[in-house]
């Protein structure tokens, strides 16, 4: 079978089996030390503005403008 015959409901649910599977095997998705650093850095620049930064909205409108 193929993905576009699915109906919407089952292929949010493949989805999330899919996303499931992912978390649960985190290993397979290992992380850089350069990249810890990157998400620290950011962490402090948002804790210093928390106004800096675009809304999920915001963001995703200047995705599909595109």
């Amino acid at each position: 079978m193929k993905i576009q015959e699915l109906s919407n409901a089952e292929k949010v649910s493949l989805a999330q089996e899919l996303w499931d599977s992912v978390i649960i095997d985190q290993q397979a998705l290992p992380v850089t030390q350069e990249q810890i650093e990157e998400l620290d850095h950011r962490l402090a620049q948002f804790d210093m503005d928390e106004d800096s930064g675009a809304s999920w909205q915001e963001v995703k409108a200047r995705i599909l403008k595109t």
